[in-house]
């Protein structure tokens, strides 16, 4: 089995991807994402930047940081008929909330009350109508990067007035959503094909719980109700492999509140006891076996 992992640097996750294909024996080939130079129309013999053919792969293992860079070249491959985890189009789903929002309604999953606009005037009707507080996001990005509760009119217009004056036509894209009161907490469960492997709480005495901004990891047991609809959320997207972010509400119900196609695990492994990576290698391995 040839195996390329595509990637823009070696972070924790990287290496341990790597030293799980090694235990199945398989060394991938290492490539960056920062040497790619595709010719579209030439089509998937043309030699990639490890000195072979594209058409040699079995799998492209994508772990690009810039989404970007590893959704058009999952493109590009994709269209040439290449194996990927994940695929293109699960991956432009999850990297658009807006998108990923349309997956999760019209697959019946229970998320946060959602709003789209397109100008503040619109944007400002849209959090009224969700009501203070409200969370405003960008489309695109992670790390908990951009968000802003707003809890009243003043401080709803000074948000949207410096996301107008930005150039970027994607912060001109208004992704309103309620705020749901949290115990302290949220979840991160893992997906791998049609099970959830592991999940953890994130606590955090800020509103914004990600371990990337400092929440702290614990093992969330995952009971029936939660595989039930991390599942359901995977399969949504178009499944493989996924990290799916759960809020708890009042009542203790989940709603989902965003699914992330390139998953970071390195502070989740010790706390869940369950070795991520090893179980993703063994399962894209087993896919790539069954196709075979």
């Amino acid at each position: 089995m040839r195996v390329a992992l595509l990637v823009t640097h070696f972070r924790a996750e990287e290496k341990l991807i790597l030293a799980a294909f090694n235990k199945r024996d398989i060394s991938p080939d290492i490539i960056l994402d920062r040497e790619l130079n595709f010719d579209i129309s030439r089509g998937s013999e043309q030699l990639a930047p490890s000195g072979i053919a594209w058409s040699a792969y079995d799998l492209i293992f994508e772990r690009c940081v810039s989404t970007s860079r590893g959704m058009y070249a999952l493109a590009v491959l994709n269209s040439w008929g290449i194996r990927s985890f994940n695929s293109y189009e699960t991956a432009a789903i999850c990297a658009d909330k807006v998108r990923t929002s349309i997956a999760l309604t019209q697959n019946g999953i229970p998320q946060p009350h959602t709003r789209v606009a397109f100008t503040p005037d619109s944007a400002m009707q849209a959090i009224e109508d969700v009501k203070y507080p409200a969370v405003l996001k960008p489309v695109t990005g992670s790390w908990g990067r951009l968000l802003a509760r707003v809890h009243n009119r003043d401080s709803a217009e000074a948000i949207l007035e410096h996301r107008q004056t930005l150039g970027d036509y994607n912060h001109h894209i208004y992704y309103v959503q309620e705020y749901v009161d949290k115990p302290g907490r949220d979840i991160r469960a893992f997906v791998v094909g049609d099970r959830t492997i592991a999940a953890i709480y994130r606590a955090s005495n800020h509103w914004i719980t990600n371990t990337a901004r400092g929440g702290q990891a614990t093992n969330c047991p995952v009971t029936e109700q939660l595989d039930e609809i991390c599942v359901k959320a995977a399969q949504a997207v178009g499944g493989g492999i996924l990290a799916i972010d759960l809020l708890e509400d009042a009542r203790g119900n989940f709603v989902v509140n965003e699914i992330n196609h390139t998953m970071e695990f390195r502070n989740s492994s010790k706390p869940t006891g369950v070795d991520i990576a090893q179980e993703t290698i063994d399962y894209v391995i087993g896919q790539v076996e069954v196709v075979a």
